[in-house]
C-alpha cells in the first residue's frame, strides 16, 4: 500500500450521505462499498432499474437492457424522458437555483428556481417561435452564465440538440465543431472580459454566421454591452412571451448534446449523447457519489467548452445550488469566491491545484472564510500526490478530497468520489457504481495491483449513442473498440489497488518505454515538478531519444545544476532508464482548449510530421506554444 491515509469519513458525513440512504432503501446496507460496486457492475439491469425507481423518473419501460453488445447497447426500450423536464420539475420557487458571479457582473448574485423556471418557459417559448423543434439543433457561443443553463434547458425541453462552445475558442474551432452539426440557431454573446481586459466578439459572430449556413436566427446576449449586431434577435425579445412548459418526452436514446474530443489532430469528433443514458447517469453520480443535499452549493470551475459544464448543470437533478464563475480564475479569485458564496463543494482541475502550490497561494489567507466548505473535487488530469497533501494542509484537514477520472466521451466519472471511503494520498476512491471499470494486461486479462489500460468490460447507460456523421459507427468503433474488441478501452493507464482505489498514471498513448520499463508520463512530470525552479514540463520519447521541455519560474535558469537536480529527481523518483536524454527551455506547454497536454502531436512534429497534420492549432488554447517545436522538426529523428 503506497499511499498514506488522509481523511476518514466522520461517521456523521457517512449516516447522512445519499449512498447510505441509497443502499438500505436497496436492502443491501450491511455491503461494504466494494461489495456494492460487483453486485452494480454484475446485475445491471437491476442496478439501473434501481437508480430509475430511488430517483423518481417518470414513465415506464420495456427491458432495462435489451441487448448488451459494446457498442450498440440498448438502455430503457419503450421509455419516454426528458432530461429538463426532470431536472426542472419539483423544486420550491424561492429555493436558489443559481448563483452566479463573473468579471463582467462583478456583484454576486442569486436566481431560484421560480426565476429559473420563468426564464425557461420563456427561452423555451422564444425558440419554438423561431421554429426550433425536436431533433433541431441549437448552438450556443456562450460564456459560464446563467443565460447558458437557460438556453440549454429550453432547448432539451423541446427535443431540441444542445451544443455549446465558450468565447474564447477562435472562430475556426467555433466553425470546425458546429458546422458539422447544422445548427439552426445560435446563441451568442456580444463579448466577454477575462483578467480585466475586454474581447468584443461580435465580429467572430458575424464570421460564425457566414461559415453555418444552416443557421436561420441569431440570439444575442448583451453581457458586455459592447453594441449590437445586425438582424439579430435579442435576448430580451427571445424572452418576451410566457407560455406552460411542456418538455417533449422523447425516447430514451434521443440526441440531448454533442459534445466535442479535442480536435488536435484533426476535425473534433462530434459526440452525442441521450437524454435517458445522461439522467439516469447523472442521477447516480451526482447524489450518491458528488453527494449533492439541499443546502449544498456546488462549484466547478469551467468553461461551456468542457464537459465539466454539462456536469455542473446536471447538479440541478439534485436539491443543491450551483454556483457559476466566468473569468480569470489567477491567484486568490476562486477562493474568494468560495467564501463570498458559501461554497460547499469546490470543483477544479489538477493543473489549478499544482498552480496554487507553485504561486503560493494561501485559501484561508487575509481572514477568507472556509467554514462551509467540506469537499474538493479535483480532475482534467491526475492529480498528484503532492496535490493531495497541499488540500489537507492549506484548505483543511477535515477536507473530504475526491479526485476523480471520466472523460468527455461518457460525460461523467467512472472512478473517483465515494463519500462512505478514506482519502488515501495520490489514490482514486473507488470505481464508480454501475461502470465496470478494470485494468487490463495485454492479454485482456484483469489485474489487481498491477498498471494495465483502463477498460470499461461492460455497458454504460452515458456511453455516446453515435458519433454526428458517423453513419455507419466506423469511427466510433476506432475510438474505443477496436484494441479489445467489444469492450471499452478508454486510453489511460490504470491501476486497481488491492484496497479497491485506483491510481492514474497517464495516458497509455503516450506512455514511455525505454528498456522495458514503461512509465507514464505523469509519473515523470510528478518528479520534475517538485523542484521549485519548474513550473511546467513535457516530455516526449523519440524512439531512442527522450527530450524533456521544461518552463521555468521567473528568475531560474536552465543550467548544469539545474540539469543535475533534474535528473537525480527523476532517477529517484521514476526510474534511472527515464532520465532525459537533454532537457530544453520552452515559454510554454501546448495544451487542448480543456488544459491537456499535447504530448502525442508534439512528439509527431518532433519526428518530422508536417505540423498541419500533426496538431490543428484552433484546437489548443495556446498555439504559439506549438513553435519551439516547429523549429525543432526532423531534429531528432527520420519522420514517421
Amino acid at each position: 500500500m503506497r499511499g498514506e491515509l488522509l481523511w476518514e469519513p466522520p461517521r456523521e458525513l457517512v449516516e447522512r450521505s445519499n449512498l447510505t440512504a441509497y443502499a438500505r432503501w436497496l436492502g443491501k446496507g450491511e455491503l461494504s462499498y466494494e461489495e456494492l460496486w460487483r453486485w452494480s457492475v454484475e446485475h445491471l439491469d437491476e442496478f439501473w432499474a434501481s437508480i430509475w425507481e430511488r430517483f423518481g423518473v417518470d414513465g415506464g419501460y420495456d427491458a432495462v437492457l435489451a441487448d448488451r453488445s459494446m457498442p450498440g447497447a440498448q438502455w430503457f426500450t419503450g421509455a419516454r424522458v426528458n432530461y429538463a423536464g426532470h431536472l426542472l420539475r419539483g423544486k420550491p420557487d424561492e429555493r436558489v437555483a443559481i448563483v452566479h458571479r463573473s468579471e463582467v457582473r462583478r456583484t454576486t448574485a442569486e436566481i431560484t428556481w421560480g426565476e429559473l423556471r420563468e426564464q425557461v418557459e420563456r427561452a423555451a417559448a422564444g425558440l419554438r417561435r423561431l421554429g426550433v423543434t425536436e431533433g433541431d439543433r441549437v448552438v450556443a457561443y456562450l460564456p459560464n452564465i446563467p443565460e447558458a443553463i437557460v438556453g440549454f434547458l429550453a432547448t432539451a425541453s423541446l427535443g431540441a440538440v444542445w451544443s455549446s462552445c465558450s468565447p474564447d475558442f477562435g472562430p475556426r474551432s467555433v466553425v470546425d465543431r458546429f458546422q458539422q452539426i447544422e445548427p439552426k440557431v445560435l446563441l451568442a454573446v456580444d463579448g466577454y472580459r477575462y483578467g480585466g481586459k475586454d474581447f468584443d466578439r461580435r465580429e467572430t459572430v458575424k464570421g460564425l454566421q457566414a461559415e453555418l449556413p444552416t443557421v436561420e436566427h441569431t440570439v444575442l446576449i448583451p453581457y458586455l454591452n459592447s453594441g449590437e449586431l445586425e438582424g439579430a434577435t435579442t435576448w430580451a425579445e427571445l424572452l418576451t412571451t410566457r407560455e406552460p412548459l411542456e418538455p417533449v418526452k422523447v425516447a430514451f436514446d434521443h440526441p440531448l448534446w454533442v459534445l466535442y474530443s479535442s480536435g488536435t489532430t484533426g476535425l473534433p469528433k462530434p459526440i452525442v449523447h441521450g437524454h435517458g443514458g445522461m439522467l439516469l447517469e447523472h442521477l447516480k453520480k451526482l447524489h450518491l457519489h458528488l453527494d449533492a443535499h439541499e443546502g449544498d452549493r456546488v462549484f466547478w470551475f469551467t468553461t461551456t467548452g468542457w464537459m465539466m459544464w454539462n456536469f455542473l448543470a446536471g447538479v440541478l437533478l439534485t436539491d443543491a445550488t450551483i454556483v457559476l464563475f466566468d473569468g480569470n480564475p489567477a491567484g486568490d479569485v476562486l477562493w474568494e469566491l468560495a467564501s463570498e458564496a458559501g461554497i460547499t463543494t469546490f470543483g477544479t482541475s489538477a493543473a489549478y491545484i499544482a498552480a496554487c502550490m507553485k504561486q503560493g497561494v494561501e485559501p484561508r489567507a487575509n481572514g477568507r472564510d472556509l467554514s462551509k466548505l467540506k469537499a474538493v473535487g479535483s480532475t482534467g488530469s491526475p492529480l498528484a500526490p503532492e496535490g493531495f497533501r497541499w488540500i489537507y494542509d492549506h484548505v483543511g484537514e477535515d477536507t473530504w478530497l475526491f479526485s476523480t477520472s471520466g472523460g468527455t466521451d461518457v460525460c461523467t466519472a467512472f472512478v473517483g468520489g465515494v463519500p462512505t471511503l478514506p482519502v488515501f494520498e495520490g489514490e482514486l476512491q473507488g470505481r464508480a457504481l454501475g461502470a465496470k471499470v478494470e485494468a487490463w494486461n495485454d492479454d485482456g486479462t484483469a489485474v489487481i495491483g498491477e498498471v494495465g489500460e483502463l477498460v470499461i468490460s461492460a455497458p454504460m447507460p452515458s456511453m455516446p449513442v453515435f458519433f454526428w456523421g458517423d453513419e455507419d459507427g466506423t469511427k466510433l468503433r476506432e475510438a474505443y473498440f477496436d484494441h479489445f474488441p467489444g469492450v471499452w478501452r478508454h486510453g489511460d493507464w490504470i491501476e486497481i489497488t488491492e484496497r479497491g482505489t485506483a491510481i492514474i498514471s497517464g495516458r497509455s498513448d503516450s506512455t514511455i518505454n525505454r528498456g522495458g520499463i514503461r512509465m507514464g508520463t505523469a509519473e515523470i512530470y510528478r518528479a520534475v515538478l517538485q523542484l521549485d525552479e519548474i513550473t511546467d514540463a513535457l516530455v516526449v520519447d523519440l524512439d531512442d531519444h527522450m527530450p524533456l521541455f521544461v518552463v521555468l519560474r521567473d528568475g531560474a535558469t536552465l543550467d548544469e545544476e539545474l540539469e543535475r537536480k533534474i535528473a537525480k529527481r527523476i532517477r529517484a523518483d521514476c526510474s534511472p532508464r527515464h532520465v532525459p536524454n537533454e532537457v530544453r527551455a520552452i515559454a510554454e506547454v501546448p495544451r487542448t482548449l480543456s488544459g491537456k497536454v499535447l504530448e502525442v502531436p508534439v512528439k509527431r512534429i518532433l519526428m518530422g510530421v508536417a505540423p498541419e497534420k500533426a496538431a490543428s492549432r484552433d484546437s489548443l488554447a495556446n498555439p504559439a506554444a506549438l513553435d519551439p517545436f516547429v523549429a525543432l522538426a526532423g531534429a531528432f529523428s527520420r519522420p514517421a
